[in-house]
């Protein structure tokens, strides 16, 4: 692999990933419930894709001018990001097995058609509504780890920006923000919301497309022009507050109207997230506490994000659904496993981390280098 000239790690934006990802957990044991403290839980989705927009900009822009290949960018970011897709979607089987094989309306499915489903998800290749392969019945891109939608929407990410985006000027990617932001309040608006892209169904590729491709580029342009807001301070802990806050602030107002709702949402992303990112990004200065607690958020929370939906299944599988996929059960029944389940979540992605990510992805790091230097070393012999 390539080697580059390192440049300051924002701290502060790896916590807030991890607040993110917290909140998307909090989000999911409640969503089936008829009432959560995060109704917009859903938003840190929009938040993880201004944040690698931004972050992708900042650490790979100048690096295609050091001789990065779209080759070995695309290389790195396969290390990156596929070994817990891959171990996602094999604990997304094994939990459909202890859950006995069943879809959401009590139809068996056979095991063949669940090894299927569980290698498309780990070769990132979503299923259509209906397919044999869809074995929960609920329409899902990947139905055995429902949030691998977003996954998937960040490689298309990553091969916008390899392909086209990187080489468009600051004016360019200004207009496309522009167009697809306006493209994003027309759906969410229109929709009453933003959480899509998760299902074919609806134009869900093309709205899920729509929701990667706005903060993405937004992110993006940050990084191009992004100058530090002077003088910012304990701002891990500021724009925490606010990414929950942003998450459970419409219950202040009450039931909101669906175009109300919609506008929320894409104001949010439009706006409040991009601040966020500029201003966590602002502090590279922080105390020993805030530098500890942001490493431990930052490293646990891709594979939190990549292997906790799996746990929801069982979760889901244990409160019931009638025939109108109407809960049986009440938190007020399930408070104990509702309470359990952040804590098996955040043991099995630490667990994840520790014994399979960190050793995989150092592996291929390694294996990688190893085949550069012998590429280079052959055509430094045939130059001879």
């Amino acid at each position: 692999m390539q080697h580059f000239q390192p440049k300051p790690h924002y701290d502060i934006l790896d916590g807030l990933r991890g607040v993110a990802a917290l909140m998307v957990i909090l989000y999911h044991v409640f969503e089936c419930f008829d009432w959560t403290p995060l109704p917009h839980g859903y938003l840190a989705v929009d938040f993880f894709f201004v944040l690698s927009g931004f972050v992708i900009g900042y650490a790979y822009d100048g690096r295609w001018r050091e001789g990065l290949t779209v080759g070995h960018f695309f290389k790195r970011r396969l290390i990156r990001l596929h070994p817990m897709v891959v171990i996602g979607a094999v604990i997304g089987a094994l939990c459909f097995f202890l859950q006995g094989s069943v879809r959401w309306d009590g139809t068996h499915v056979a095991t063949g058609w669940v090894m299927v489903a569980m290698l498309m998800g780990m070769l990132m290749l979503p299923l259509y509504p209906g397919a044999a392969a869809d074995v929960r019945g609920n329409g899902e891109l990947f139905p055995l780890n429902g949030p691998s939608w977003s996954l998937f929407f960040e490689y298309i990410g990553n091969i916008f920006y390899a392909l086209l985006l990187r080489r468009l000027s600051t004016k360019w990617l200004a207009l496309l923000a522009v167009i697809t932001g306006g493209m994003l309040t027309y759906i969410a608006v229109s929709d009453g919301y933003l959480g899509v892209g998760w299902s074919m169904t609806d134009g869900g590729l093309w709205t899920g497309l729509v929701r990667m491709l706005f903060p993405y580029t937004m992110g993006m342009l940050m990084a191009r022009v992004f100058r530090p807001v002077k003088g910012m301070s304990s701002a891990f802990w500021i724009c925490g507050a606010v990414i929950l806050l942003v998450g459970c602030l419409p219950l202040v107002f009450g039931e909101l109207s669906p175009w109300q709702n919609g506008l929320y949402d894409a104001l949010c992303v439009i706006l409040v997230f991009p601040c966020l990112v500029w201003l966590g990004a602002s502090q590279l200065s922080i105390g020993m506490t805030t530098r500890h607690v942001s490493h431990f958020l930052g490293e646990l929370s891709y594979p939190l994000y990549a292997v906790h939906y799996p746990l929801m299944y069982l979760f889901y599988a244990h409160i019931g659904f009638d025939g109108n996929l109407v809960p049986i059960a009440r938190m007020n029944d399930v408070w104990p496993v509702a309470i359990a389940l952040p804590v098996a979540s955040i043991l099995l992605a630490w667990l994840c981390w520790r014994f399979y990510d960190r050793p995989v992805r150092r592996y291929f790091m390694k294996a990688s280098r190893m085949i550069q230097q012998r590429a280079s070393r052959a055509n430094s012999d045939e130059s001879m």
